[in-house]
Formats: structure tokens, sequence, C-alpha cells
């Protein structure tokens, strides 16, 4: 038997595929705090960009273990559209994120706003908003800027806060919310 396919996947990637497409059907769980500790037997993220018109679906952990080519398909997908720029996302981010979504009992994606930023970018974002942290964490891959058409950014900070594991800033006048795995704080309104 080979270890690759004509299409060029490896065995460990087509496996890999087949184990978190089988656990599709598997029940999520709405309790962040559970879920934030490992209960769950998956995590999943949905989201999609208005800016590059790309989506992603992606069960990125299964029973306790990371998916590494899902991990760097999201990485991908968070990276910074302007300068095409890809950082290694903190996967304690994503976990807040998947659970704060998976809290709010919704199937809508996120849309994603702004996830990495180049230096360059951030210095081009803070030239044009007192609200862009010289230091963002958005440049550390520690944060992301998400929308929801279905729930407002007070239910949506409300679910991330809850989690209790990272920054929360609500942007009610621009119609987002920020989360981080920074230091747990809240701000906004």
């Amino acid at each position: 038997m080979t270890d690759s396919i004509s299409t060029g996947l490896t065995r460990r990637a087509l496996l890999g595929a087949f184990a978190a497409s089988a656990v599709t059907a598997a029940p999520t769980f709405s309790n962040a705090a559970g879920f934030l500790r490992g209960s769950g037997d998956i995590r999943r993220i949905r989201m999609y960009s208005g800016r590059t018109g790309e989506r992603i679906d992606m069960i990125y952990w299964v029973e306790g273990k990371y998916i590494k080519d899902a991990v760097n398909e999201v990485n991908y997908f968070m990276r910074d559209w302007r300068t095409d720029g890809v950082k290694t996302m903190d996967l304690r981010t994503i976990d807040i994120m998947a659970a704060a979504h998976n809290m709010m009992d919704i199937n809508e994606p996120y849309m994603l706003l702004s996830g990495y930023r180049s230096p360059q970018t951030n210095a081009m974002l803070r030239s044009r908003s007192r609200g862009v942290a010289k230091n963002s964490l958005h440049m550390k891959g520690q944060a992301a800027d998400l929308r929801l058409n279905s729930r407002s950014t007070g239910q949506m900070a409300k679910a991330a806060a809850a989690c209790r594991a990272g920054g929360v800033g609500r942007y009610s006048g621009s119609n987002f919310v920020h989360m981080d795995c920074g230091p747990v704080r809240t701000w906004g309104g």
C-alpha cells in the first residue's frame, strides 16, 4: 500500500480529513466553560470573509487533539488579506471564538473582519482610527474582530465574556466584537 494518492494527498491527511468529516454529525455542547475545559469531543469554527469571499467550516480539534492540517487552513483563512501575510494564530483565540459561537446556538458563520494583522496594516489602521492599539494582539495572531447578522454585539460579547478566557471588546457603532486570548477584560458599548 502506498502512502500517497494520485491527487497528492498523503494517506495521513486523507485519514485526518475522514476523521473530521466523520464527526460532523456528533453533538455539540452549549456550555462554553465546559467546552474550554476540554469536555467536548469536537471543536468547530465557521467563518467567511467579505474581503476575500472565502468561507471556512472546519473541525479543527477532535477528542483532545488539534488537527494540524485544519489548524493550518484556519491560519491561512485568518491571514492579513491586505499583505497576504500568514501568522500562526494562537489556538486559545480560536477556542474562545468557537466556544462563544457554540454557546449562541447558531449555524450562521462569523464574518471575519480582522484576524492576523501585519505591523504595516496595523500602523495604517492606527493612523485612521484611535481605536487601534499600537501593540495590538492582532499582530501576534491572538485576536479576531467578528460580526454576526443574527446576533447583536451585546449577545456576542456576553457569550465571549462567559468563556472567561481573554479580552472582549464590544464595538456597537461598527457592529463587531473583538475576541482575544490576552488578559481577561471587557470594554466598549
